[in-house]
């Protein structure tokens, strides 16, 4: 998959030899002030995991992956400036929650465009891609998870045709730590 976007962006899965700019880009997003309301990992937990964990969460996303893909917006002077990932849950697996996977679906996760590339049109792109990659593999629909917090987001998912399912995630004591499913079923 290799497509170019507006702005002579290409849009493509990673190949597993780029695991370094794959961990730089994942770095970035934690550093991002909403990261704390997107990501479910902080900065200081990952800057410290050794280059074989960034190695093989490449090569089990890397083009050619059948169970996960990576999708980067890599900028004209070769500069990764947004991702996202596309998981493929099976039914009766379990999910990140502990829940029961009913049918096959696909689940975003990591979505991150820089700041500077925010409003340029990438992110809708990027959804594009992910979401033509999850329906290439017989999923039914496609969700992802979004703390209520973060309305940025959540705007952004309803305007790509995501709408939440009713399905909430606590995830942890505090009161305002909820998720929420958005979906999206299969055209």
């Amino acid at each position: 998959m290799s497509t170019t976007s507006p702005g002579a962006y290409v849009i493509r899965s990673i190949r597993a030899d780029e695991w370094a700019a794959a961990k730089e880009l994942r770095l970035a997003a934690l550093r991002d002030p909403i990261a704390p309301l997107a990501f479910m990992e902080s900065y200081e937990q990952a800057v410290v995991r050794p280059d074989s964990f960034w190695q093989e969460r490449a090569a089990g996303a890397c083009e050619g992956a059948d169970r996960a893909q990576q999708i980067i917006a890599e900028g004209p002077d070769g500069v990764w400036v947004g991702t996202l990932t596309v998981l493929v849950e099976e039914p009766g697996t379990t999910d990140w929650t502990g829940a029961v996977v009913e049918r096959k679906q696909g689940h975003v996760v990591g979505v991150f465009v820089r700041p500077e590339e925010r409003g340029s049109g990438l992110t809708d792109v990027l959804f594009d891609a992910g979401l033509e990659w999850a329906w290439s593999r017989g999923v039914e629909r496609v969700r992802l998870i979004v703390h209520e917090q973060n309305g940025r987001a959540q705007r952004f998912y309803r305007r790509a045709g995501f709408v939440p399912s009713g399905v909430t995630v606590s995830l942890g004591e505090e009161p305002d730590d909820i998720e929420l499913e958005f979906v999206v079923e299969r055209p």
